[in-house]
C-alpha cells in the first residue's frame, strides 16, 4: 500500500499519513474528532497498519462507527478507498494508484471472464461483473454497470482488461470516479484496487493469478470479522510432520508397557 493516508472529507484538515503501527481516533475536549497518539480525549476507534494490511478496531461500548455505511461494532478489515464514519465525521482512506497516461487505446487486449469487479456496496453488493468484454458504467439501459441516478451520466466510464491490469477511462462524466479514495478521470487498476462510482457503487478488482497490491486479501473480510492475529490463534494446533516419528515411538512404548503389565498381572 503506497502513500497510505487518512483524508478528512468534510473539514479543512491536512491528510494524516498512515505508517505501520496504531493510529488512535479520539474525541477531543472541544468535541472535534482527531487522529494521533499525542491527542488527548476519549478513544473512539483505532486503525492498525502492518505488513499484512490494515483494519479498524472500535473502542468498547462505542456506537456510531460505520465503514461505507455499514455499522461496525468491534473490528473490520479496511481497504484503501473505504470511507470510515465516526460520529458524523467522514475519514477517507486513500492510497496511490497507477496512472493511465502512457496507455494507448490502440493497445487493447483480450478479455478474461476470470477477472471481475466484485461489488462491495450499492445494488451490486455481493455480485461480480466479468471483464470478459469491455465494461460500460452509466445510466444507459445497455450499461454493464447501471447506476439509476438522473444526475449520473449515461456513459460514465469504460473499463477493459490490459493483461493483468484494467484500464479505466472516463467518458465525459461530471465528477469522474474514485480509485483507492482518490478522484480520477483515468487510471490503470491492479488487483485489490477499489473503484467507486457515484459515491455508493463500490467494486474491488479481482485478478485470480495476480497478488493484491493492497496486501490484505489473505484475510479480507466483512465488518466485525476477527483480525488476522485472532484468526491465527483460533486455528486448531496441528502437530508438525517432524514430530510424527516420536509420537509413534511413544505410542509403541506405551503399548509394550501395557502388554507387559497385563502379562505379569495375569501370572
Amino acid at each position: 500500500m503506497q502513500n497510505l493516508r487518512l483524508h478528512f472529507t468534510n473539514r479543512p484538515s491536512p491528510d494524516r499519513p498512515l505508517t505501520t503501527g496504531v493510529h488512535r481516533i479520539v474525541r477531543e475536549a472541544a468535541g472535534t474528532i482527531g487522529v494521533g497518539d499525542a491527542l488527548q480525549g476519549a478513544l473512539l476507534a483505532q486503525i492498525c497498519v502492518d505488513r499484512r494490511g490494515l483494519w479498524l478496531q472500535v473502542a468498547n461500548g462505542m456506537r456510531g462507527v460505520h465503514i461505507n455505511g455499514r455499522p461496525v461494532k468491534r473490528m473490520a478489515v479496511l481497504r484503501p478507498g473505504d470511507a470510515v464514519y465516526v460520529e458524523g465525521v467522514e475519514l477517507l482512506l486513500q492510497s496511490g494508484f497507477q496512472s493511465a497516461t502512457d496507455v494507448r487505446d490502440a493497445d487493447a487486449g483480450q478479455g478474461d471472464a476470470r477477472v471481475v469487479l466484485r461489488g462491495l456496496g450499492g445494488k451490486y453488493h455481493g455480485r461480480s461483473v466479468s471483464l470478459e468484454h469491455p465494461c460500460i458504467v452509466g445510466r444507459a439501459r445497455d450499461a454493464d454497470i447501471r447506476v439509476d441516478d438522473p444526475t449520473f451520466a449515461e456513459r460514465h466510464a469504460r473499463l477493459e482488461l490490459r493483461g493483468d491490469r484494467v484500464l479505466l477511462r472516463d467518458l465525459g462524466s461530471a465528477d469522474g470516479s474514485r480509485v483507492n479514495g482518490v478522484a480520477v478521470r483515468d487510471a490503470l487498476l491492479v488487483a485489490g484496487d477499489q473503484v467507486v462510482f457515484d459515491a455508493q457503487h463500490r467494486f474491488v478488482l479481482e485478478v485470480p493469478w495476480a497478488p493484491s497490491a493492497q496486501g490484505n486479501d489473505a484475510f479480507a473480510a466483512e465488518a466485525d470479522d476477527e483480525p488476522p492475529a485472532d484468526q491465527a490463534r483460533a486455528r486448531p494446533a496441528i502437530p508438525s510432520v517432524r514430530r510424527w516419528p516420536w509420537l509413534l515411538l511413544a505410542a509403541l512404548l506405551m503399548a509394550a508397557a501395557l502388554s507387559a503389565l497385563l502379562l505379569f498381572g495375569a501370572g
